[in-house]
C-alpha cells in the first residue's frame, strides 16, 4: 500500500468536503426549507464517505507507470536464488528482498535484486530455485515488475 498515495487521496477529499460543508452553513442551509436540516446533515454525512471510499479506491490502485510496464514490458522470468525477509507490513503482508537471476528473452542474463510486499496467498512460489515471471522495462532494465 502506498501510504504517500492515501494520505495525498483523503486530504484532497477532506479539502473538499470543508468547501462543501463552507458552501453548504453560509449560502444552502439558512435558505432550506425548516425541518429538512436533519437530512440535509446525513447527504453530507454520506457525501464524505462515498468521496473517502472512491479515493481509497482509487489510491490502492496500481500506478500509470505499473500500468504501463505491465502491459509493455518485455516478458522475462527471474530464477529466486534468495530470499531475506525484511519486515511485516500492516496489511499480513511482508516485505522481502530477493535475490534473483533475470532472464529477458534477446538479452544476455543478469543478477538483482527485487524487492517485493509478498503476500501470504504468493508465499509458496516464493523460494528458492522457483522462477517466476516478470515484466522488464525496456528503456531501464533496472525497472522490473513481477508478474503474478
Amino acid at each position: 500500500m502506498d501510504h504517500g498515495r492515501v494520505l495525498q487521496a483523503l486530504a484532497g477529499v477532506v479539502a473538499g468536503y470543508l468547501i462543501a460543508l463552507a458552501v453548504w452553513l453560509a449560502w444552502l442551509a439558512p435558505h432550506a426549507e425548516p425541518g429538512t436540516q436533519p437530512y440535509q446533515v446525513m447527504i453530507m454525512v454520506g457525501l464524505f464517505g462515498t468521496a473517502c471510499g472512491i479515493a481509497l479506491t482509487w489510491a490502492s490502485m496500481p500506478t500509470r507507470a505499473d500500468r504501463r510496464l505491465r502491459k509493455h514490458g518485455l516478458e522475462g522470468w527471474a530464477r529466486i536464488d534468495g530470499v531475506h525477509p525484511l519486515s511485516r507490513t500492516d496489511h499480513s503482508s511482508e516485505l522481502t528482498e530477493f535475490d534473483v537471476e533475470l532472464t529477458v528473452p534477446g538479452a544476455a542474463s543478469y543478477h538483482g535484486t527485487i524487492v517485493v510486499d509478498v503476500m501470504p496467498v504468493h508465499k509458496p512460489k516464493m523460494i528458492v530455485g522457483e522462477t517466476v515471471p516478470i515484466r522488464v522495462d525496456p528503456q531501464d532494465r533496472d525497472r522490473i515488475i513481477l508478474d503474478l
